[in-house]
């Protein structure tokens, strides 16, 4: 006896099915709408005149295009270098993410994969310093970087944010997940602790890394507090103090503050461009296990 054909689903059921898919894609596409409409005011606001900029209803899109803002922004003097302060932020950033990974990373290892006594408690108290407001540490950071004679230079704004125990707790739930069946092959095979940690547990953690390097390099990129308290030269500061400083006290000329904002975000949207799948992959992967 043959088998009864499988009648088709109710059209009522596709339907909803449709109709639950386009709901999901109405609520994302509104969602990145919000994320992106500021940039594209940003954006178009410093292609706009100051009198476009400061109109009253505002328009969106600029009148008569103008580049006068970006040729302002860099054609700034010896109180104003533009270009010097993308460098100094660039090269601030780009230490601190550095050397975070390097002592997060090591840190992270023995409390996520080693047996010592204490581990637990450590792990504790460098997580309960998460709970401590940042102003908190203004002061001691500003007299070790004193005392180090390092205030005005690229050095304060690297080695104070290096022990960060975000990035320890962040690391440490990530190598948590990860088989411990690797690392008992690798010591079959004669491989050491650091042999295991630099050949086996850091290539698998490429996700995590790049996770912690975009939020390393943005917590830096965009401090303002710090730089202010430690940094005196004009030609010293990075780009969110510097940009402050082209609001006037009287007037404020939108479109070249919106230029500089621009310019300030370039390297934000290309790193995350680049490590946008190890950033997915990362988030996912640290959560699994505790």
């Amino acid at each position: 006896m043959s088998p009864r054909p499988t009648s088709p689903p109710p059209p009522l059921t596709g339907m909803k099915a449709n109709l639950k898919g386009i709901a999901w894609y109405t609520v994302l596409i509104g969602i990145s709408v919000v994320f992106v409409a500021p940039l594209v005011w940003m954006l178009l606001t410093s292609l706009k005149t100051t009198s476009e900029a400061t109109a009253i209803p505002p328009a969106w899109l600029p009148a008569e295009p103008t580049t006068r803002a970006y040729q302002t922004l860099f054609a700034g003097g010896s109180q104003t270098p533009v270009l010097r302060w993308f460098l100094n932020s660039m090269v601030a950033a780009t230490g601190q993410a550095i050397v975070v990974l390097v002592v997060a990373s090591m840190a992270a290892y023995p409390l996520a994969r080693m047996k010592f006594r204490g581990k637990n408690v450590i792990f504790g108290l460098i997580v309960g310093t998460l709970f401590v407001p940042g102003f908190v540490m203004l002061i001691p950071n500003f007299l070790m970087v004193d005392r180090l004679g390092w205030l005005d230079s690229v050095w304060a704004l690297i080695i104070p944010g290096a022990a960060s125990a975000f990035g320890v707790f962040f690391l440490r739930q990530f190598f948590s997940a990860l088989p411990r069946e690797l690392e008992e092959a690798a010591l079959i095979e004669g491989a050491n602790a650091w042999q295991i940690f630099t050949k086996v547990i850091l290539p698998l953690s490429k996700p995590g890394l790049a996770t912690l390097t975009v939020i390393a390099f943005l917590t830096n990129w965009n401090d303002f507090i710090w730089p202010v308290y430690v940094l005196f030269s004009p030609e010293k500061l990075t780009l969110p103090p510097g940009l402050a400083t082209l609001q006037g006290a009287y007037t404020t000329d939108y479109p070249v503050i919106m230029a500089g904002a621009a310019l300030a975000s370039i390297p934000v949207l290309i790193l995350f461009v680049v490590c946008q799948r190890y950033i997915i992959e990362g988030v996912s992967r640290s959560g699994l296990k505790g």
